[in-house]
């Protein structure tokens, strides 16, 4: 005789048996789980405090820190101050202008700078020289010892000491908007770019701190720039300005009297110059024209014949604003640097300037 099913077990599965190790991990497990949330909430009461009305959005990892840890971050509404926005153009532009020549165009200055190709591309334009990386790597660590190098490389060419050092390996490559600006800002300042800041340029910043467990704010206001008066330097605008600025088909014309001018004189000596930006941009040319002009021969230690370094060629640049003083010109409304940089409005205003006295002189 056939038995009937126990209703109780009818379409109940069996439990499955749940081993002691099992129940150590779950545990643990929750037990994790628990504790980073509890982080999480203590990060977001801490920035979301009636002290710290801006919430910048950092995730959950951004408020996992150790004790006596710090990390800020950026408040967003600075992110879209005008101010930095321009600052970031600028920079952008300058970058642009400085790799023209590799054919390398860079659209975000976070995105395109963190890995630290674009910089090895910078710092070796603007101090003309080779830097030595390993080829490109997609892996994190692998960028970051890429990156390491070449920021070691632009720490000793700056001359900073350890403290002036605003930024690190870590901040660039994770993107930290305040130590990439401040990067290229001291870069800037260094090569002489010719550009012009805007001053004043500040951001507000959130700084947290785990002390005794309990994650602590307090606002921060970080400078990037102050008062420019050593880059950039202010002149009233001239003839220049106006030609650049609203009459640029007679530019051409203004480049070829000047570009006539000078090789009267330097096709004495077998020289010429097609291209003003470039060919007077190492001063070489400025010294020699300035020589001919005068009717004396130029020590040749006085200056860098073959220069190759940005410094030797500011230095034959402001040799030469030396000698045109001396042969009673006014001061250069240019900066040596400028004209390094190959500046084309410098450059321009140095020449005319040498062309508004000696325009008459014979072949």
């Amino acid at each position: 005789m056939a038995t009937s099913p126990n209703p109780a077990t009818v379409g109940t599965p069996k439990k499955k048996d749940e081993s002691f190790l099992d129940k150590i991990g779950t545990i643990g497990r929750k037990k994790k789980a628990k504790e980073v949330n509890i982080l999480e909430e203590e990060g977001k009461m801490a920035i979301e405090s009636p002290t710290s009305p801006t919430i910048p959005d950092v995730g959950p990892e951004g408020y996992l820190l150790d004790e006596l840890e710090e990390r800020s971050m950026i408040e967003p509404t600075s992110k879209e101050d005008p101010k930095v926005q321009e600052l970031i153009k600028i920079l952008l532009d300058w970058i642009n202008d400085v790799l023209a020549d590799d054919r390398i165009i860079v659209k975000d200055i976070l995105e395109d700078l963190f890995d630290g190709q674009i910089l090895q591309k910078l710092i070796e334009k603007l101090a003309d020289i080779r830097v030595q990386v390993p080829e490109v790597t997609q892996s994190e660590q692998g960028q970051k010892q890429k990156l390491q190098i070449i920021l070691s490389v632009i720490n000793r060419l700056l001359q900073l000491q350890w403290n002036q050092v605003r930024w690190s390996v870590d901040k660039v490559h994770s993107k930290n908007l305040v130590a990439i600006l401040h990067l290229l800002v001291t870069l800037a300042r260094h090569y002489r770019a010719p550009i012009r800041m805007p001053d004043n340029v500040s951001v507000n910043l959130i700084v947290v701190t785990k002390r005794d467990g309990i994650l602590q704010t307090k606002r921060v206001v970080e400078d990037i720039t102050t008062i420019n008066d050593d880059i950039g330097a202010r002149f009233e605008r001239d003839a220049f300005d106006t030609l650049f600025d609203h009459a640029p088909d007679k530019l051409n014309l203004v480049k070829k009297t000047l570009v006539t001018f000078v090789n009267k004189q330097l096709l004495k000596i077998n020289f010429e110059v097609a291209d003003l930006e470039a060919q007077f941009h190492d001063g070489v040319y400025l010294v020699l024209l300035m020589g001919l002009l005068e009717g004396y021969f130029v020590p040749l230690y006085d200056y860098h014949q073959t220069a190759s370094t940005f410094d030797q060629k500011v230095h034959n640049v402001q040799f030469a604003f030396d000698l045109m003083q001396d042969a009673g010109l006014p001061r250069p409304k240019a900066r040596p640097e400028d004209v390094v940089n190959q500046d084309l409005k410098s450059t321009l205003r140095v020449l005319y300037n040498i062309f508004t006295k000696y325009k008459g002189q014979g072949a």
